[in-house]
């Protein structure tokens, strides 16, 4: 308003008058730029499989509508985007890595693995591919969360020392931040499932959350990643 003041002191003559047009113009375009009010929103890409996507959920209940919640209820000014596909293997996320990129996310949660695991894939392919999914990342500069994922227990103890090392090694490798186990405190446990013992239910999915929204708190501050609210 100050600025509109002084402009219009100015209207004495044409000259002036053309002036203050023409600041008026440019204020009000600013002012109408498709965005401008949320320019400080964090975009936070979930890239992952069917544990992201929600399945078998209503789209409230899901992961990324309520991580999205929770890191608003934490005062941050976030978008989280769902970038999660129902059976998607580490392949497929190297696959659409560049779609989804597409995005401009300012920070990528990395939740792939189990579908690599549930059908008894290669774990030297799934280091491979998440290995490059890392390495792309790393190229953009953006900051990544790595979730860890474990074998099945019925994989047999050869798979599971050959496939649960994959994301500790990986995070080191690549120097992003890691969560050991994205089903911590959910896998296997009847009440916190669907009926296919596989994917979480709302309270699973509350309680994975919980847990993994502080690594996301702590991965937004140490990136500098603007704070609003």
């Amino acid at each position: 308003m100050r600025i509109l003041w002084s402009l219009a002191r100015l209207r004495t003559d044409g000259a002036a008058r053309r002036l203050f047009n023409a600041a008026l113009l440019a204020l009000c375009a600013a002012a109408a730029l498709p965005g401008q009010a949320q320019a400080g929103t964090i975009r936070v890409l979930a890239l992952g499989d069917s544990l992201t996507a929600g399945f078998g959920l209503d789209p409230a209940d899901g992961f990324v509508p309520q991580l999205e919640a929770a890191l608003r209820g934490q005062g941050y000014d976030v978008t989280v985007l769902n970038g999660g596909v129902s059976g998607d293997t580490s392949a497929g996320g190297l696959d659409r890595l560049d779609w989804a990129l597409a995005d401009k996310p300012d920070l990528v949660l990395v939740e792939l693995g189990a579908n690599d695991m549930l059908r008894g894939l290669d774990p030297a392919s799934t280091r491979a591919n998440l290995d490059k999914i890392l390495a792309r990342l790393g190229q953009e500069k953006i900051p990544t969360l790595l979730a860890g994922m474990r074998a099945a227990p019925n994989l047999g103890p050869a798979y599971a020392a050959a496939f649960d090392p994959i994301f500790p090694e990986l995070a080191k490798a690549h120097g992003v931040a890691l969560y050991p186990f994205f089903l911590d405190g959910v896998a296997m446990l009847a009440a916190l499932n669907q009926a296919d013992g596989m994917h979480p239910n709302p309270a699973g999915v509350k309680l994975i959350v919980e847990r993994i929204t502080p690594a996301l708190v702590e991965l937004i501050r140490s990136s500098g990643l603007a704070k609003t609210g």
